[in-house]
């Protein structure tokens, strides 16, 4: 059995995984049996890197190896979220509040053809779509929202070569501040 490295305070760690495609756009998968949409994302086994792990989790979730991908950043820091009270397992020890990420910013080199989602005994997604840059932040469950804005925000100018796409208007920019706050507690 596979133990979750969870630190000191309560944190499971974690890589998450943004592939874009040559226009820019990113994939986004939906969970399995449900409405909810993600990025690719997975713990970190023990002696794994977080580059193992990352190319782990990126054949296991998408079916793509690692000669299908350029790593084109990483995030500079662990970016964290806590977990609303209701998917806590207070059941299990040691206590798990968060997780804490890696976020890689990936760039599909090889077909899309060799996306799969079945490579997995257990597959976690069911489907999958290239969607706009920001897009992902609001179709992610709620407590995810902040980390997957500030992975954008860091990892987006690696995409462009420039300044990240313009924040879109539905996002409120009071929420710059708390993002920032919210993502390293």
């Amino acid at each position: 059995m596979i133990k979750d490295n969870i630190d000191s305070k309560g944190f499971r760690e974690n890589v998450g995984i943004i592939i874009s495609n040559s226009k820019g756009q990113l994939l986004l998968a939906s969970r399995l049996g449900s409405r909810g949409w993600q990025f690719p994302q997975g713990g970190i086994h023990d002696g794994e890197t977080t580059d193992e792990a990352m190319y782990r989790e990126l054949y296991e979730e998408v079916g793509l190896h690692q000669t299908d991908v350029e790593i084109l950043c990483v995030t500079s820091d662990w970016l964290k979220y806590r977990l609303p009270d209701q998917y806590i397992r207070q059941d299990n020890k040691p206590l798990c509040i968060g997780q804490k990420q890696k976020w890689y910013m990936l760039k599909l080199i090889g077909d899309e053809k060799n996306i799969s989602l079945d490579t997995a005994a257990l597959p976690e997604f069911d489907r999958w779509k290239w969607v706009s840059f920001w897009k992902p932040v609001a179709k992610v469950i709620y407590f995810k929202r902040m980390v997957y804005f500030s992975a954008l925000n860091e990892l987006g100018s690696a995409l462009f070569n420039k300044e990240v796409p313009k924040i879109p208007n539905w996002w409120p920019s009071q929420w710059q501040e708390k993002c920032d706050r919210e993502s390293n507690p």
